[in-house]
Order: structure tokens, then C-alpha cells, then sequence
């Protein structure tokens, strides 16, 4: 008997060479590339089991393969239980949840016939990457957010002039359940990124515990394999919802595999359903992808048997940390440098800081409505945002002594003073 069975095509080779062409066994061997040996064993096994050439129609491998070895059919241990591995794989995206004690569980239902835990990993090991090209990760509940912008853009027209802008697409994914968040967007700038974060966050309805996003220039100032340098507005969204930025490594798509799912969910099922219409402005658009997004969400998953919804109610929702009082307000970081007259620039307007902080590197952190200038971690100034170009904003307090006490005098002190010169000092004054 040989060692291992040959495939069948091969056995059928040697039973039609041997009927066929008459062929000795050791030229077969030569053809088939297979031992003398193993090439009689199979002659043996076919005549025993009255089988010629050609092989009955209706005989598929796994009759072939019973009819020449009998004994191992008889022989074999009835089937294990197997269990559900789409439930098993489902059930891993609850937090807490492990391999371990789902066997266990398994293991109470079929305590004498069930697989032991090794047989058990490897056949779940198995299906899983019967079910995909690479091996699926199984995702804990409200784990992680994967974020990236599509490859599609969205024209808007300019009703004034008629000129045509492409806005991007702004997606986010959570990947235990592929629920989808999806915007439009004027741009990929920073402000515009962060936004797209805030808002699909309050979509979500709660905080994970780490975002993976690409290494856009945006919001990872340098790339890095292990520790890159995320944008300081980043940082500060980031520490404000107590939420880890992990970026996905350069070129490592596999790093946010679920996010590129759901961008090009977004571009068939969202994007391309609109691509005739005419917009005039990202908030008719958006208006527009709403209730795409939300039949996408909605949509059955054929290989799971549920929605995207129905998934995120199970396994997101529950686990996910709850959202801060109020929601990150944008801001921009600068670093500047403190003038002779204690004023920073930021935009072309000059604020204000102590004056003994004069020549001193400070940083600035500007919002929408107000600006803060901080040193050396502490705040030492703050001014409402002003967009008047070429002029100043100045706190008193920030002054030296003398120049607060010129600011404070008016005509009447000068003319007081000037006559107590004389007649023609204070005439002088006066007409000044």
C-alpha cells in the first residue's frame, strides 16, 4: 500500500495507461513518475474492486477513491461535531470574548466526541482563511475607528460663475461591524479632516479606543514604521477624546483593511448612484448621500446574515466609550516669535503678551473665535480671533508701567502740567 494516496487524476492515468497501452508497471512508474511499487498497488486495488478502462460515468473521486480502499472506509471514526465558525468568528468580536472559552463552551455541548482545543484552533484556522486571501483578524467591539478619504471626488458647481471644484469624500469604518460614516468635504485640509472625525464620531454615537488612519500630510506630520509624528491639532483631537491615533504604515493598505471595504462600498453604492446629478454647494451633496448611506448600512451582508447595523447595535454600540461634554473645536498651532513691542503676528494681525516676554519664542493656538498664546506650556495671553489685517490687539495689563501710564493720559493732564511751566507752554499745548 503506498504511503500517501496520489491524486486521482493520477490514478486514473495509471488504470488507463495499463488498459490502454499495455504498458509494462515500470514504464507506467516512468510516466506517471511514481515508484513501481505504487503503480502495482493501484493495478491491484482496481482489478479487486472490478474496475477497467474506461472508469464508469457516474464514479466521481470520492467513489473512486471508496472503491479502491474499502478498509479505510469501513474504518473510519464517525465525524466530530464541527461548530458554527461564522458564529464562532462573530462571537470574537465581543469584548472578553476568546478562542479559548468559546471551546470550552463547545466542550460542555459535546463533552466525549468534541475536538480537543488544538484540533479545534486549527480547524477555525482553517475556515478562516478559506474565507479570505489573507487571514482575517477577528475585531473586538468598539475597538478601533479606520478612517481614509475615497478615491472619487464629487464636482460642485459654483452658481455664480459656473466653475466646477472637486470636493473629496471623507469615510469611516469601524471594523468589527464594517458600520460605514461617509461626508463630502471642500478639501482634505486639516481643519476639514478633523471635522470629518468629529462628526463621525457623534454619528457613531461614542468614542473606540484607537483610530487608524493613513499618513495623510494632514494629520501625521512624520511618517515613521513604528513611532510617527502625528499634527499637533491631531494630537490635541486626539488627547480631547482620550483616543490613540495609530496611522497605518506607508503603503500597507492591509494596516486599514476594512476602511478601504467601506470606501469602495461608498463609491458603488453611494458616489456613483449621483453621478448625473449637479450640485451647488457639499451641504446639497451631503444631503444627498444621506439616505444612500443609511440603505447601505441597512443592507443585508450575505455571508453574515445581518446588516451593518444590525452588527454595530451588537458589537460596536455596547462597547463603545462615551463622547466628551462638548466636541473638539479646531484649532491651529504656531510657534512665533515675541517683538520689541510685544506683539506676535498670527495672519497679519498682532496680539498681545507681557512685555517681559519680549524676544521669547511662544506658541500660539488659534480657534475660530479665539486665540491663546502659550509659553512654555502655560497660557500667558488670550485675545478674541481678529481678521483686521495690519492692526493690533492689546490688554493693558500686558504693558510696561510707563507705557500704560501714556496710554491712560489725556489732554487735560498734558495741559495741567504745561501750566505749570508757564503762560506760553500751556498756550503751546492747547493749540496742539
Amino acid at each position: 500500500m503506498p504511503q500517501e494516496r496520489l491524486p486521482v487524476r493520477k490514478i486514473r492515468e495509471v488504470i488507463r495507461l495499463h488498459y490502454e497501452t499495455e504498458l509494462s508497471n515500470r514504464a507506467i512508474a516512468r510516466v506517471c513518475k511514481v515508484s513501481n511499487s505504487t503503480v502495482g498497488d493501484y493495478l491491484l486495488r482496481a482489478a479487486g474492486a472490478g474496475l477497467g478502462w474506461p472508469l464508469p460515468e457516474e464514479l466521481d473521486d470520492a467513489g473512486l477513491y471508496q472503491r479502491l480502499f474499502p478498509e479505510k472506509s469501513k474504518g473510519d471514526k464517525p465525524k466530530r461535531p464541527m461548530p458554527n465558525w461564522e458564529e464562532v468568528h462573530r462571537e470574537l468580536s465581543k469584548r472578553g470574548v476568546t478562542l479559548t472559552l468559546l471551546w470550552q463552551e463547545y466542550r460542555e455541548k459535546y463533552p466525549r466526541d468534541g475536538y480537543g482545543y488544538t484540533q479545534f484552533r486549527v480547524h477555525y484556522q482553517q475556515w478562516n482563511k478559506a474565507h479570505t486571501g489573507t487571514m482575517r483578524i477577528p475585531r473586538t467591539g468598539g475597538e478601533e475607528m479606520e478612517v481614509d478619504y475615497t478615491g472619487m471626488t464629487v464636482p460642485i458647481t459654483n452658481p455664480e460663475t459656473g466653475e466646477i471644484s472637486q470636493a473629496e469624500v471623507f469615510v469611516a469604518t469601524l471594523p468589527a461591524s464594517n458600520y460605514i460614516y461617509a461626508e463630502i468635504q471642500p478639501s482634505q485640509k486639516l481643519q476639514h479632516w478633523l471635522g470629518g472625525h468629529v462628526r463621525a464620531l457623534a454619528f457613531f454615537g461614542g468614542v473606540p479606543k484607537t483610530i487608524c488612519p493613513d499618513n495623510l500630510k494632514s494629520g501625521v506630520k512624520t511618517p515613521h514604521r513604528y513611532e510617527p509624528e502625528l499634527n499637533p491639532s491631531y494630537q490635541e483631537f486626539a488627547e480631547h477624546y482620550q483616543v490613540a491615533v495609530l496611522p497605518a504604515r506607508v503603503r500597507k493598505p492591509r494596516d486599514k483593511p476594512h476602511v478601504e471595504n467601506g470606501v469602495q462600498n461608498v463609491e458603488r453604492w453611494v458616489l456613483a448612484p449621483l453621478r448625473n446629478r449637479t450640485f451647488f454647494s457639499t451641504g446639497e451633496a451631503n444631503r444627498a448621500i444621506a439616505p444612500l448611506l443609511k440603505t447601505l448600512n441597512q443592507r443585508e451582508m450575505a455571508h453574515l446574515g445581518k446588516s451593518r447595523l444590525q452588527l454595530f447595535e451588537e458589537l460596536d454600540q455596547p462597547a463603545l466609550n462615551p463622547l466628551p461634554d462638548r466636541p473638539y473645536e479646531f484649532a491651529v498651532w504656531k510657534d512665533a516669535k515675541v517683538n520689541i513691542d510685544y506683539h506676535v503676528a498670527f495672519e497679519k494681525h498682532y496680539y498681545s503678551v507681557p512685555h517681559h516676554l519680549l524676544r521669547q519664542t511662544v506658541r500660539i493656538r488659534a480657534t475660530e473665535s479665539m486665540l491663546a498664546i502659550f509659553h512654555h506650556g502655560q497660557q500667558v495671553a488670550i485675545h478674541p480671533r481678529s481678521t483686521s489685517q495690519g492692526r493690533f490687539s492689546t490688554r493693558p495689563e500686558h504693558m510696561p508701567a510707563n507705557h500704560r501710564f501714556i496710554l491712560g493720559a489725556n489732554g487735560d493732564w498734558f495741559q495741567q502740567e504745561a501750566r505749570k511751566i508757564g503762560p506760553q507752554t500751556a498756550a503751546y499745548i492747547a493749540a496742539l
